[in-house]
Parts: structure tokens; sequence; C-alpha cells
């Protein structure tokens, strides 16, 4: 079937069904960023592979909300599908429902699958589309009757890490969750969340490419701690060890008669950005509902002094893996047709090589020239182009190791370079400096780190249109929260030892993008008369490409900091580099 066909399809079932309206999402029942293959309902009807969008289907229109990261991806991938692209204002905004408002009449009816929506999703539209006379129904999986060979849920085995990786053993984790819901008067904690539960129970899978969870749901209730999974995932031993310390294993299907038979009146804490509506919906109505960031959220984001730790090797092991691969591509451009899949695969091999490696961390993102100007490309074989002795690349990148995940972008010359391309890469190498170095008092924000980053491209009348940074996880999903560097109001303090992104970028649609990466760690520096100051710790160790630098565009601090990290890059990386490799990135770590 052509996505077309899909489109009348769903169409034909919205009718059979006397709906008006139907919301495709990009969720699965626990609200995953990255959902398992069975549940990329909207790749599946629409074509669209970005990792954001909602559609939203009537008998004469079909759209695909989306942000400005995909404007140009979405563009292309829609052509023919019968959906339309309605640019988001906002990331992350709910604007759909506003449409819906102004376009459906009293008495219609909207549908969605509410496995598949977020409580924070569901009640936006309930509360603003119910009160106008639209009818919501919030059961409907319409895909299933028209995917035939819709994917089965995955059966990757699962495992348990040892205390020597996390720092911290279950039991552990466990008490300080408990220590929470008991000091916000909670009974009852429903967790879907897949990091969440990863975190906690130390539990690693393969059931979400790139992000190692394995699908589960848990359930403190009154002291006791129910995990549901398909127990055949686990060996024996590591069963026997959760039992140990009490946790009770449950078939991952069991949740719904599990959350029906919470004991009424109870105080049960949720996470309404991270349940889905449908399960929601399922308890009782007698108990009360705390609504609010889960608890896990919080303690999984501060990294622990072994999980930092690790970190650090991991970043030394992935900076020899990346120097190995630009150190092959820098004597290999000139002697054998390289593409930009070519590119993906031969940075995964080097990574493999690397000690406790287990994957990337997200598909790897090559752009070449003009595939540089979109935030999210992923090379497929119609867009698969071969390098050549000409502009610029991107490459954005990151492996998921035992000890740690990884994400790191960097942009190199290829030639021939313009001197507006050398100013936009500068002040792009300028804006990531100045967020690395920056000062900041005890209870900052995210969006003022943002704001910082960003000031030496709006000082030459440049921004991008994505966030600054990204919290990363351990072993865990490379875009973690709860805190974010970009510009909404998130009222989330920068905790010391998390670890984040700073990714400042520019890109000229139809020409080139420019995104530089590193990872940080943020750390208590300095108390004053004014209180505690604290900076962040690079973390990424890759050499940041110096000729296409434009020194008058930088001031003293800024290549202060850059001699200074490039003297660390090579003394870490170069004992695990052979003798060529390692006068190569002498000269690419060389003082400007």
């Amino acid at each position: 079937m052509t996505p077309s066909d899909k489109l009348s399809a769903l169409r034909e079932r919205m009718k059979n069904e006397n709906i008006d309206a139907y919301i495709i999402t990009m969720a699965d029942p626990h609200i995953s960023e990255y959902p398992p293959d069975r549940y990329k309902n909207i790749e599946w009807i629409s074509n669209f592979t970005g990792s954001a969008g909602t559609l939203v289907v009537t008998a004469d229109f079909a759209g695909l909300w989306t942000d400005s990261r995909y404007f140009v991806q979405a563009t292309d991938q829609l052509k023919g599908s019968g959906f339309q692209l309605v640019k988001l204002k906002a990331q992350g905004a709910a604007e759909y429902t506003k449409w819906l408002s102004e376009t459906l009449s009293s008495g219609k009816t909207l549908a969605f699958d509410g496995k598949l929506a977020s409580v924070t999703v569901a009640k936006q539209l309930l509360y603003t589309l119910k009160p106008i006379g639209i009818n919501i129904r919030t059961d409907l999986d319409l895909i299933e009757e028209i995917w035939t060979d819709r994917p089965l849920l995955p059966k990757e085995p699962a495992y348990l890490l040892a205390k020597a990786i996390t720092g911290k053993d279950t039991s552990e984790k466990i008490k300080e969750i408990q220590s929470v819901l008991k000091q916000r008067g909670a009974s009852v904690h429903l967790i879907s969340s897949l990091d969440d539960i990863s975190w906690i129970f130390n539990i690693r899978g393969g059931d979400v490419k790139c992000n190692p969870v394995v699908l589960s749901f848990a359930l403190f209730i009154s002291g006791s701690v129910q995990l549901f999974i398909d127990s055949e995932k686990l060996n024996k031993e590591n069963l026997e060890e959760l039992k140990s310390i009490g946790v009770s294993i449950h078939p991952y299907g069991a949740i719904e008669d599990a959350i029906k038979s919470i004991p009424a009146n109870a105080n049960i804490f949720i996470d309404p950005k991270r349940n889905c509506y449908s399960y929601y919906a399922l308890i009782p109505e007698s108990c009360n509902k705390i609504e609010d960031t889960n608890p896990s959220t919080f303690l999984k984001s501060v990294k622990n002094d072994t999980e930092l730790a690790h970190t650090r090797e991991t970043m030394i092991k992935d900076g020899v893996a990346l120097s190995r691969f630009f150190y092959w591509l820098e004597h290999n451009i000139e002697k054998t047709a390289i593409s930009e899949i070519t590119l993906a695969e031969k940075l995964k091999e080097y990574r493999a090589a690397q000690k406790d490696f287990v994957g990337e961390s997200f598909d790897t993102i090559a752009g070449y020239r003009e595939h540089g100007a979109l935030p999210h490309y992923k090379a497929t074989s119609e867009s698969n182009v071969k390098l050549e002795l000409d502009g610029l690349l991107l490459i954005d990148s990151g492996g998921q190791y035992i000890t740690g995940t990884t994400d790191i972008t960097r942009v190199i010359s290829l030639g021939n370079l313009t001197d507006d391309q050398k100013k936009d890469y500068t002040l792009v190498l300028k804006a990531m400096i100045e967020g690395s170095i920056t000062v900041f008092p005890v209870g900052t924000r995210g969006y003022q780190i943002d704001a910082i980053t960003r000031k030496p491209l709006w000082d030459e009348f440049r921004n991008y249109g994505h966030g600054t940074g990204h919290g990363v996880g351990f072993f865990l999903n490379v875009h973690e929260g709860p805190h974010v560097f970009n510009a909404s109001n998130t009222d989330i303090a920068i905790e010391p030892h998390v670890i984040t992104s700073i990714e400042p970028g520019l890109y000229r649609e139809g020409h080139y993008g420019i995104r530089i990466e590193n990872l940080v760690a943020s750390r208590l520096n300095k108390d004053s008369d004014f209180g505690q100051f604290m900076n962040f710790e690079t973390l990424t160790l890759c050499y940041i490409e110096t000729s296409i630098i434009n020194k008058t565009f930088l001031e003293k601090r800024h290549i202060d900091w850059l001699n200074k990290y490039h003297s660390e890059v090579f003394d870490k990386l170069s004992p695990f580099l052979n003798e060529d490799e390692k006068a190569w990135l002498a000269s690419k770590t060389r003082s400007i």
C-alpha cells in the first residue's frame, strides 16, 4: 500500500466508526520518544521518519504538525502521501488542538488511541474540545486493522548491571523513591517510562533501537514493588536477584488488571507526561492522583561518582574511535568513493572495535553540503550522496557503551570554503565555547544557559531553531530529562553532576549546516559572598577542526579554551593511537 492508499483505508475506517477527526501520535504505551517498530504509526502511514510530530486526519484534510527541525525533511517525505506539513510555532506544542477547536463543530466526534497519548496531551484535548460540544473517544486504534503486517512486540533479551557499573544497587534506588513518595503522601506509584524503569532496576535490554531499554511497567504499592515484564527476557539468576530484594515479577500484559486493582482511596503518584491516558483512566475513581514528574527522573539525571568516572573513561574510548575515523576519512577521500552512508557504517565499525561498545545511541547524521542544514537528517538510498573535495561535512553521532552514552557533533572542511562559511563556523564554535565556560549561580535554569550560548550568534543576527542542549543518560537514552537547555520556560534548576549537551548550530537551507557539540557535566565551582556558583566540566574528547576558524571573530578567552581543550584531547587519546594516527592528531590539536 502507498501512503495515499493507507490514508484512504484510514478514512474508510473513520467513516465506519462515525469519526470526524482522528489523531495519530508518535508514542507507545510508555510515551517513549523512540518507540518500538510496532508503534511507528506515523512513519508507516505518512513516510515521515522524524522523532517529533502528530498527524490529524479528517474527511478532507490530513496534516502533520511538527517543529522547525523537520520542516525541510517533512516537506520532502510527505510528497505524494496525502499529508500536508503544518509548521509548529513552538517545539513540543500541541497546536493542533486549537485547529481542531476551530475546524470541528459541536456534535462532531474526535478519536485517538489513548494508549499512545500521554495524560497531558489527552487532557488538553478533553479540556479544550469537550466544552464546545465535541465528542471524544480515546479507545480507538484504527491503525491495527489496516496495518496488516504490523510488527509484533520485540522479544530481545534483557540483563542486569552490576553495582560496579551503576554505582548504586536497585535496593538503594527503591528506598530513595519510597522516601520521596512518603514525603509526598503517596502510597502508590505507577511508572511507565522505560528509561526510568531501566535505571531503577539496573536493567538494560534491546527492545528499542539505540535505547538499551526493555518493555516493562513498575508499580510501587505500600512498600511492595512490582515489575511487569516478559520474564523470558531475563535469565534465572537475574530473576532470582530481583526477587531477593523484594521485587515481584509479573507478566507485561498484566499491568492493566493491576492498575484496576489499586486499593480504593489510595494516593497515587503519576507522571502525566510519562504515562498514557488509557492506563490513567483505569485508576479507580476513588483514588487521589498526585500528578508530578517521576522521582526517578530527577534521581536518574544526577550522576553518581561511579557513573561520572565510567563516563570519562567512555569518552576516551569514543574519542579514539572518532580520531581513527577522521584519520581514515582524510586519508581515503581522494582514493575511494565515500558516501554519507559509508561514513555512518565506517564510524560504527570504529566504535564497535572499542571495549564495552553495545551500539549507536542514535542513527548517525552524516550531512554533506545542503544535507547538513537538516538537523535530524539520516541518509537513505534515495538521498545518499558521495563526498567531493568541496564544502562542509557535518557528522552528529553517538555510542552506547556499558560504561556510558556519548553524543558528539563535528564539522570538517572538504575544501573550497567561502569567507561566509568560515565566519558562520567560527561563530558557532564561539557559541559552544561560550556555553562551556559559563559560570553560573546555583539555581540557574536551562533557558539562561541557552541564551548565554546563543549570544555570539545573536550579536551577528544569526540563530538556530533547536535547543542548545539536552540531558544524556548513563548507558541509557541519549535524550534525558527533566532539565533542558532551550528557550522554554522550564522551571528546573541545573543540579550538580548532570550531563548535558551544548550544541549550538547555524543552518543555511539548501547550502550547508554547522553544529558543534560536546557533552558537559555540571559541577559546584566556588562559594562567594553572593552564594554558590557552578560551572561545566567538558567530557567529550575529540579534536575540533581549526582550519575553518577565522580568529578575528574569537576573543582571547575562546582561543585559550580551545588550545587547552586540544591539549587535553591529545594527552588523553594519543596513548591509544598508532604513530601515524598520533602524529596526525598532534597536527589537528596544535595551538592556534
